[in-house]
């Protein structure tokens, strides 16, 4: 759990005016639901954010403080929608957690080795998925998960089967769901594609300029 305090202020007005004019100051439209009471609309500001992103990442937990208030809550960024083309933020959804209850979240898998099928038979590594979905305690979300390709040759492909995972974490995802596989490179096999195209087009001999007027 990040140590984190993050301050956010009561939003006394909603709608698509009143949302706009807070951007413009530097806010963020948010609410807060979860923990057994109403939701409740809220406002932030955006530098807060971002730090709380750049510093923690989206499944820190932290402790969501009203401005002027005296209590705090646990609590985790749940939802975050983004101006469409830039990476201004339109709207946050923070969720209360209790840190005894599990919570299902999202976590970023990262790759260990360079596969066979890349640095010795010349394929391309695609990631079929970079993330899975997993549940356990707030406090005990691993920051991501690991899953091991150094084996893999061409027309290899690993699943989520194969993620290690952290005690008291759980799969919410198909263990059959592939996260990874070894192919031949797209580019090559379009470029000979094309070529033997071309090779057929070949074939047929062009009209020569004037043979069809002296034909006729």
């Amino acid at each position: 759990m990040s140590d984190t305090t993050i301050v956010v202020s009561n939003r006394e007005q909603t709608g698509t005016g009143p949302n706009r004019r807070l951007r413009a100051a530097g806010q963020v439209p948010a609410v807060v639901y979860g923990g057994g009471r109403p939701p409740a609309t809220i406002e932030i500001k955006e530098a807060t954010v971002q730090k709380l992103l750049r510093d923690a990442g989206e499944n820190a937990v932290f402790l969501l403080k009203l401005d002027g208030g005296k209590q705090s809550r646990n609590a985790m960024i749940r939802d975050i929608q983004y101006e469409p083309h830039t990476d201004r933020l339109v709207h946050i959804d923070f969720m209360r957690v209790d840190l005894n209850v599990a919570v299902e979240v999202t976590v970023a898998i990262e790759t260990v080795g360079t596969p066979v099928g890349v640095s010795e038979q010349g394929g391309l590594m695609e990631f079929i998925t970079r993330e899975i979905e997993v549940t356990c305690l707030p406090n005990e979300i691993p920051d991501h998960l690991t899953i091991e390709v150094g084996a893999l040759e061409i027309g290899d492909s690993v699943g989520t089967a194969a993620i290690e995972l952290p005690e008291g974490v759980t799969l919410v995802d198909d263990e059959d769901r592939i996260v990874v596989a070894v192919n031949h490179p797209k580019v090559e096999a379009e470029a000979e594609s094309e070529d033997g195209e071309l090779l057929e087009g070949d074939a047929a001999e062009p009209e020569r300029v004037g043979e069809a007027a002296a034909d006729s």
